[in-house]
């Protein structure tokens, strides 16, 4: 007889990394939901970092940052926009951040002067971490994503947690295995062996997964799902065929079509409600159905990585472009262009005159900034919607002091500490954590009020007087310089409450059709069903002139 408390399904991946387990468990929790239950999301990161705040984009991808100042995996942000809740620094754990727990807890004599060992106790707070994660969101169901391939030594310890839990609960946990099937070129046929090596290995441990999730280039046909279950010990219903997709918002449209909602419910023994998906089905339907396309330029800095581009460094901003185009009925066609391009032949920036858009997401560092600022000259200079973001808004600021102003050699303490003229400068909060080289989560982090100016582009967006935006920054507008930027036509539409930090600055649309920056980060909290609308207000001026 099944459990009335909660269920917990935990997501593991085979084969190899990269096979989707985030967007697979962001799809999952979608289809749960749209069955009326209260689902959460975790995510388990096996490194030794604390959060993802120190690790470089262009290795991990994008840094995304909860409402509570958390920086976290990228999956996070999957996580929030599939199933449309906040989540919080309870629902991300990472090695680091469990040892050091375990660790503080020991020195603090909380465990009576016992030994403290690898096993059981790393695995216990893990488990422990998951319940309260649980009971804060009052969740039907939990999903936790174990990061991370089968068989790896660094995942080993959280995969002994769900096996503790999965021994003391069997009908209330569910273990889901992403794998990939590949189809070699020369062979020309798929191959489920990988499959069942990552499913032994999964054994080896003392789990067995309930449902594989088979990731191909191509639909599973019933001879190699009946092959996967045969080998990999479950029925052949609960082989899910899972292909590659068009949109990542495809995905849990395609589970269903292979029932995956209601064998998930017989698994944990839960009943199985009709799945309401209308309105996740009318978003998908619309971005397939839209034929105008839009042309943007997404210039960044964190796009290479050796000979392959990465976009998973900024796939926040990219999901909310994507978001506000098929709200307005546009596809939005996204250029990712490499800003030291532009400091090596400024030739190329005549380049940009074929899009309809220039967005600049955020950064750190001096690596291609010029590169960065000179397109933004070309963007105001040329009437080009543009539309900077946290570093993107500073570097803006910094053309327009240049050339508008009359501040010769404007730029940022983070580029030069000794600047003769710092219009971006350090915030005072933080000028001692650098000093003293403490970085790790001590930026300006989270969700903070900003009021916004009436009669501005950022309050017509909005259709509101004050709003409340994620940051993430240590540098902010010089205040010795904001008289002197604001006599020459730059408008501070957005300050924090006191008025001391400019948290928007924008052209007036007499003088320019949209440009716009933000000292936050708006594509955090952007939705699929409910995009930002300063991303739609972009688009919306990029549309008229494209």
């Amino acid at each position: 007889m099944a459990s009335e408390g909660p269920k917990y399904i935990f997501v593991v991946g085979g084969v190899m990394s990269g096979v989707g387990k985030g967007v697979a468990t962001s799809a999952i929790g979608r289809i749960l939901k749209s069955k009326g239950l209260n689902v959460t999301a975790l995510k388990i990161d096996p490194y030794i970092n604390v959060d993802a705040g120190t690790m470089n984009p262009t290795e991990h991808g994008e840094c995304f940052v909860l409402g509570d100042g958390d920086e976290c995996d990228q999956d996070m942000g999957n996580y929030e926009r599939f199933l449309d809740i906040d989540l919080s620094r309870g629902n991300y754990m990472t090695t680091g951040r469990v040892y050091l727990e375990v660790i503080k807890r020991e020195r603090n004599l909380e465990y009576k002067g016992r030994n403290v060992e690898v096993v059981p106790d790393i695995p216990l707070e893990v488990i422990r971490r998951i319940e309260a994660a649980q009971q804060a969101a009052n969740a039907d169901v939990t999903l936790i994503e174990v990061g991370g391939t089968i068989g790896e030594y660094q995942n080993i310890i959280f995969l002994e947690a769900v096996r503790m839990m999965k021994m003391k609960k069997p009908r209330d946990v569910a273990i889901v295995m992403v794998s990939y099937v590949p189809i070699p070129g020369n062979i020309g046929e798929m191959k489920t062996k990988p499959t069942q090596y990552a499913s032994r290995s999964l054994n080896s441990v003392g789990l067995q997964a309930d449902i594989i999730l088979a990731r191909a280039a191509r639909p599973l046909d019933e001879k190699r799902k009946e092959k996967i279950g045969v080998f990999c010990n479950i029925p052949t219903e609960n082989v899910i065929s899972a292909p590659d997709v068009a949109s990542i918002y495809d995905v849990p449209l395609n589970y269903e079509k292979d029932g995956l909602g209601k064998i998930l419910c017989d698994v944990l023994g839960l009943e199985d409600r009709p799945a309401d998906m209308k309105d996740w089905e009318a978003f998908v339907e619309s971005s397939k159905n839209t034929t105008k396309e839009l042309s943007i330029a997404v210039v960044g800095k964190y796009f290479d990585t050796g000979d392959f581009v990465l976009a998973d460094s900024y796939i926040s901003v990219l999901e909310a472009l994507k978001a506000a185009g098929y709200a307005q009925g546009v596809k939005v066609k996204l250029s990712y262009l490499d800003s030291e391009e532009y400091e090596k032949d400024p030739s190329k920036l005549s380049d940009l005159s074929q899009y309809a858009g220039i967005v600049v997401p955020g950064g750190f560092g001096t690596r291609g900034i010029e590169g960065i600022i000179a397109s933004i000259g070309y963007a105001r200079e040329n009437k080009i919607p543009y539309f900077g973001l946290c570093y993107g808004m500073q570097l803006a600021i910094i053309e327009y002091a240049r050339t508008k102003a009359g501040i010769e050699g404007a730029t940022t303490e983070e580029a030069d500490a000794a600047a003769v003229h710092p219009v971006i400068g350090v915030m005072n909060d933080q000028k001692e954590k650098l000093t003293k080289n403490d970085y790790g989560g001590t930026m300006r982090l989270g969700t903070y009020p900003c009021v916004l100016t009436p009669g501005t582009v950022a309050a017509s967006a909005y259709g509101k007087e004050q709003i409340n935006e994620r940051h993430r920054h240590r540098y902010e507008v010089n205040p010795a310089y904001i008289e002197q930027l604001t006599n020459a036509g730059l408008v501070f539409s957005g300050k924090s409450p006191d008025g001391r930090l400019m948290e928007i600055a924008e052209l007036p649309v007499s003088e320019h059709p949209f440009f716009l920056g933000t000292q936050f980060h708006p594509e955090l909290l952007s939705r699929p069903l409910t995009p930002h609308p300063l991303f739609s207000a972009f688009l919306k001026a990029a549309g008229e002139k494209g």
